[in-house]
């Protein structure tokens, strides 16, 4: 069986930038390079390039360092700046989906439709209503686009693929776990700034959003409370350098990521309660994490008892094939959490959709 040669899987993170190759095997896929660099705080806000020259120079370092060869790349979007719907139309096949969904798309997007791509999927070809099919519309800003683009050009790389954060977290999903049949999961994807939800019923999607909440908040409180640098607020928010350092301010540390966490599952909580409503499905089985948050045990704790429901940390190098010799393999699991868009866009085909 032969395959193509690896895209380049890449996450612009608003704190870091992962880069991956999975190489295609007879039963899944194999880690061929992977990367990972912290970008400077503001580099990037609210999804917004604010220090492109930076963003730059940290990616062309990170593919030399992580020896990446190719020049392909599958780069994720996510934020206010992506809209996703997912809609009702008459069936039809996916060609005159295209050219149907500029006329549809106008009552769905709330930006000027001259301002942003549109992209259309059949979802499921067999609705719940006679002479239906379930489509997903996913709309990004122009500007947004362009922007990734050229950082990404400027760093050597061609963006061959376009795609947005939550489907990436499916896919790495999928690679990694079975998806049950007949159960509703909710997959949780929270880094420094942005949260990424997918709620998978019976093997669709079938709600996504982008949550403006993350790691940061956490990092930020405990520097305004302790007077403390980011930098600093940041290493006792993970628990790293702190010989020495006064029981007191872990007491205080945890007090203030208990107190984030509940507001962050109340957020979430939020979410969950849209979907349900607009559902006649109202049962999530089980939720799966990752992203830099979800090494923090207090908001697994939190949102465990918020949701009602099992929380598990997701690995998505779970079933991806390691060479122990080229890897290390604490260092894989130390950034796992925060690897899991970087794996859904890996895994995807110069040319895809």
């Amino acid at each position: 069986m032969a395959f193509g040669s690896p895209v380049i899987g890449l996450d612009i993170g608003s704190s870091s930038i992962k880069v991956v190759q999975l190489k295609q095997i007879k039963n899944g896929y194999k880690l061929a390079n992977f990367g990972m660099a912290a970008i400077p705080p503001e580099a990037i806000v609210d999804g917004a390039l604010m220090n492109t020259t930076a963003i730059v120079e940290v990616l062309k370092n990170l593919l030399s360092k992580a020896k990446i060869k190719g020049t392909e790349a599958v780069i994720g979007l996510s934020g206010h700046s992506v809209i996703i719907k997912m809609i009702s139309m008459p069936i039809m096949n996916q060609e005159e989906l295209e050219d149907a969904i500029h006329l549809e798309a106008e009552q769905y997007i709330p930006f000027d439709i001259n301002d942003v791509e549109l992209d259309a999927t059949i979802l499921n070809p067999t609705s719940t209503v006679v002479g239906q099919m379930d489509v997903v519309l996913v709309a990004a800003k122009k500007e947004m686009i362009q922007d990734y683009s050229a950082v990404v050009s400027e760093a050597g790389l061609s963006p061959s693929v376009i795609d947005v954060n939550v489907y990436a977290l499916q896919n790495a999903f999928e690679i990694n776990y079975e998806i049950p049949k007949n159960d509703t999961i909710l997959l949780c994807n929270i880094g420094a700034s942005v949260a990424n939800l997918n709620i998978i019923t019976k093997g669709f999607s079938s709600f996504t959003r982008d949550i403006p909440i993350g790691g940061n908040q956490i990092t930020e409180e405990i520097q305004r409370q302790l007077g403390l640098s980011f930098e600093e607020a940041e290493a006792l928010k993970l628990g790293e350098g702190l010989a020495g350092k006064d029981p007191q301010m872990f007491k205080k540390r945890d007090e203030i990521i208990g107190s984030v966490a509940a507001n962050m599952a109340v957020e979430l909580q939020r979410s969950v309660d849209f979907y349900t409503a607009a559902t006649a499905d109202s049962h999530i089985s089980r939720l799966y994490i990752c992203g830099g948050c979800s090494k923090v045990a207090v908001l697994l704790d939190a949102l465990e008892l918020r949701l009602g429901i099992p929380v598990e940390a997701f690995n998505p190098f779970k079933k991806v094939q390691i060479d122990a010799s080229r890897f290390d393999s604490e260092y894989l699991k130390n950034v796992a959490p925060m690897a899991a868009v970087c794996i859904g866009l890996g895994s995807r085909k110069a040319g895809d959709r």
